[in-house]
């Protein structure tokens, strides 16, 4: 698409794209749609043809050398894992009907189930002109059906207004009222919850050193322990590791300084780690893995040392990750979350636009609940 002095194209990779451009779009406050992480699963073959992702930046470029005006992050998908927005319903659905479901284009942060901007736009008219474009997109590759996942709320208005489907969940994330200390924290808790806390926090760290890792702390050592780690967890839950070693690497590489390597050891051997982003208000817990069980570990790694860090950066939130209920009564609260969704056949959206109205009704019904039954003093 081209009009004079536009044009409107999908690029082969987010790493054909220059970084100062791409960057300066993206800002600097999510890391996960900054050029250095999205090359990273690029040229670590984390993403590619052979992964079912295959990367289709959609970007707007005007002016004398065609600079970057606009960018999406997209990918035509084959399948419908590593999104954390589960749609295997819808597809089942469609292909009952005698549709094909896949391809299908999905606007993410591949893996990653963070908030953050899918729509890398200094201003309204060019957010609806992305949209646009995923829709022809869509329709120049024979693709069903568009996806923007996790969605950051300043953005939401824009997909609305471009009118796509809108679709809610529940995260939870900790936030940061101004606390000086963990200490202050659980001040803030229920007393049974304070105490609760305080004994899986001992019973934890009980003979083991916490060691909190950024920049150039991070030596290979301490990414070839947290790679067996992260192919535990990975095996375990989605039957196979979505990252390739090389992208652990590369990230370390690539953007030290928005690393945090929380690793548990006992005496000089490292038996679990979390990784964490830092992001400019907000610090996201992404991969959790262990080479031994421990009582508790999980959330004192995942949940607690998050809390500590954040605290001690002056950081606003934290944010773990996708679900996980036991989050609440540590401190973490639900917080709605939203996808977005452009359905090519006009039966088909009308059949996904009445399950989302329902579907919305029963996620708000449930974070009023689950926020009624959080672990903070009342009164």
């Amino acid at each position: 698409m081209s009009d004079s002095g536009q044009r409107i194209r999908v690029a082969e990779s987010v790493g054909s794209l220059p970084r100062e451009q791409w960057d300066r779009l993206a800002g600097a406050g999510n890391p996960f749609v900054s050029w250095d992480f999205l090359t990273a699963l690029e040229d670590s073959g984390s993403v590619g043809p052979a992964t079912g992702w295959q990367p289709l930046p959609i970007v707007i470029e005007r002016g004398e050398g065609n600079q970057l005006a606009a960018a999406m992050p997209a990918y035509a998908k084959s399948h419908s894992q590593g999104e954390y927005v589960f749609d295997h319903a819808w597809a089942d659905a469609y292909e009952r009907a005698g549709g094909s479901y896949y391809p299908k284009l999905q606007i993410a942060a591949p893996f990653t189930p963070a908030t953050g901007p899918r729509l890398l736009a200094a201003n309204p008219e060019d957010a609806l002109l992305l949209l646009r474009a995923a829709e022809a997109v869509c329709g120049q590759f024979g693709l069903s059906s568009a996806h923007a996942t996790f969605v950051e709320p300043a953005q939401r208005a824009l997909f609305e207004a471009g009118d796509w489907l809108m679709r809610a969940d529940i995260q939870f994330h900790w936030e940061n009222r101004g606390y000086a200390s963990f200490d202050e924290f659980t001040g803030a808790l229920a007393s049974r919850k304070r105490r609760a806390i305080r004994k899986e926090r001992a019973a934890a760290q009980e003979g083991l050193e916490i060691r909190h890792l950024t920049g150039a702390e991070i030596r290979p050592e301490h990414w070839d322990a947290f790679w067996v780690f992260y192919q535990d967890t990975g095996a375990r839950k989605w039957g196979h590791p979505y990252l390739t070693r090389e992208a652990f690497e590369l990230l370390g590489q690539r953007m030290p300084d928005r690393i945090l390597l929380v690793l548990a050891y006992d005496g000089e051997t490292p038996i679990a780690g979390a990784l964490n982003f830092i992001g400019a208000d907000t610090l996201f817990g992404r991969y959790w893995g262990c080479t031994e069980e421990r009582r508790f570990l999980h959330f004192e790694l995942c949940y607690y040392q998050a809390i500590d860090a954040a605290i001690a950066r002056g950081l606003a939130r934290v944010e773990a990750g996708a679900q996980g209920g036991h989050k609440l009564m540590r401190g973490y609260e639900p917080v709605e979350t939203w996808s977005a969704h452009w359905i090519a056949d006009p039966g088909f959206r009308d059949a996904v636009a009445d399950f989302l109205e329902r579907e919305r009704e029963g996620v708000a019904a449930d974070a009023a609940l689950m926020a009624d039954r959080g672990p903070f003093r009342r009164g």
